[in-house]
């Protein structure tokens, strides 16, 4: 049976070989027949889909890689917070500095 055309991005979003996902594509494939009776339908299709997104879950809990992104993500934020704060300072200090020009002009 053939794969999936997308299997090898789903293989590199979980994190898996792509030998490994293809086994698990079989291994999903096989349960969807067996939890479905039919082979083609629309049914079982998505019972093979949801079985195989499953199966890459479990895998994926299984790998020892550590997710590193997230924690990455929130230095970048706490980093960029100081800067963010001066900014949005500098603009109500500019504002305000505008709104007193024009007060001034009116008056003279």
């Amino acid at each position: 049976m053939k794969t999936p055309k997308l299997l090898p991005w789903y293989a590199r979003k979980a994190g898996v070989s792509e030998e490994r996902a293809a086994v698990l594509w079989r291994k999903a494939v096989r349960k969807a027949t067996a939890e479905t009776g039919w082979v083609g339908n629309s049914e079982y299709w998505g019972a093979a889909m949801a079985n195989f997104q499953r199966l890459l879950e479990e895998e994926q809990d299984t790998l020892c890689a550590p997710r590193v992104t997230p924690l990455v993500r929130s230095q970048n934020r706490m980093l960029r917070l100081p800067l963010t704060a001066m900014e949005d300072v500098l603009c109500a200090f500019a504002a305000s500095w505008q709104r007193n020009l024009d007060i001034f002009r009116r008056a003279a």
